[in-house]
C-alpha cells in the first residue's frame, strides 16, 4: 500500500478528551508512516465515563469526524476508543469497523477488535485484565472477551471512579502497578485496556517483571494497522507483540 508521500497514512479517531492516544501513536509510528487525527464526541466530558456514557460514544454519529479525516485519504483508519465498543459487544464492534471501511474506503481497526486480534496472534487464551474503567464496564469487557474465546482469570481496577481526565492522568508508575496487580500465574498475558491510559510507556518494563506478553489498546491498534498497511518489520521497545515480524 503506497501513497504520494511515505509508506502509508494512518487516520485516527480520538475521543475529544483523550490526551494520550496521539502521543502513544507518535511513539509507535513506523518509519514512513504519517499520523492524522480527528476528534469525536458523543459523551459528556464532565461526567464519569460509565457504561451509559461509553455506550453513547460508540453509538454516536461519526459522519463529520470521518469526513474531516477522509480529507487526508488515509490508508488505515483507527477507531481509538476501546470501551465504546466493549459496551456494545463483538457484533457491534465488527459492524462499526465495516461501516467505517464502507464509508471511507480505508482499512479499519477498532481498539477492541485489535486487542482480540493481538491475543489471537499470540495464541493467548487466558489473561489478567487491567483498566481505569468503572467496574460495570470491566464486567462488559470481560464478557466481550469471553465471547471471543478469551478467559479472564483476574482483573485489576482503580480504587475510585475516574473521570475522563483522571483516566489519562494516571502516571506510568500507577499504570505499571495496576498491570502488576493483574498478573496471575496461569494467565498467558496481561491486557491493559484503554486508549487514554499511559500503558505504552511501561510495556517492556512490565513484560520483564511478569515474564509474559503485555497487550495494550494502542499497541494492539498499531500492530493491526501495520499489518493492514503491509508494514512487516519488527518495532522494538514496545513489547513482544510488536517485536515480531508481521508478514
Amino acid at each position: 500500500m503506497t501513497n504520494s508521500r511515505g509508506r502509508a497514512r494512518f487516520g485516527v479517531l480520538v475521543p475529544f478528551t483523550n490526551t494520550n492516544l496521539e502521543p502513544d501513536m507518535t511513539l509507535l509510528r513506523p518509519d514512513g508512516v504519517s499520523m492524522h487525527f480527528a476528534r469525536m464526541g458523543g459523551y459528556d466530558q464532565d461526567k464519569v465515563p460509565d457504561a451509559d456514557q461509553m455506550h453513547g460514544l460508540g453509538a454516536a454519529d461519526l459522519d463529520e469526524s470521518l469526513h474531516l479525516l477522509q480529507g487526508v485519504r488515509p490508508d488505515v483508519i483507527l477507531y481509538g476508543c476501546t470501551s465504546a465498543t466493549l459496551t456494545h459487544g463483538p457484533v457491534f464492534d465488527r459492524g462499526l469497523s465495516e461501516r467505517i471501511k464502507a464509508t471511507s474506503g480505508a482499512q479499519t481497526v477498532t481498539a477492541a477488535g485489535a486487542l482480540v486480534h493481538a491475543l489471537t496472534t499470540l495464541g493467548v487464551g487466558r489473561i489478567g485484565f487491567a483498566s481505569p474503567y468503572v467496574p460495570a464496564i470491566n464486567d462488559m469487557a470481560v464478557g466481550f472477551l469471553a465471547q471471543m474465546g478469551v478467559e479472564t482469570l483476574i482483573r485489576a481496577e482503580v480504587d475510585s471512579d475516574l473521570d475522563n481526565y483522571g483516566q489519562g492522568e494516571l502516571d506510568p508508575q500507577a499504570v505499571f502497578d495496576l498491570g502488576l496487580a493483574a498478573n496471575h500465574p496461569e494467565a498467558d498475558a496481561i491486557v491493559l485496556s484503554c486508549t487514554d491510559m499511559r500503558s505504552v510507556e511501561i510495556i517492556a518494563h512490565l513484560e520483564q517483571a511478569v515474564g509474559k506478553p503485555v497487550i495494550t489498546s494502542n499497541q494492539a491498534m498499531a500492530f493491526r494497522a501495520m499489518q493492514l498497511a503491509g508494514i512487516g518489520e519488527a518495532l522494538p521497545g514496545f513489547g513482544q507483540l510488536l517485536e515480531r515480524e508481521r508478514l
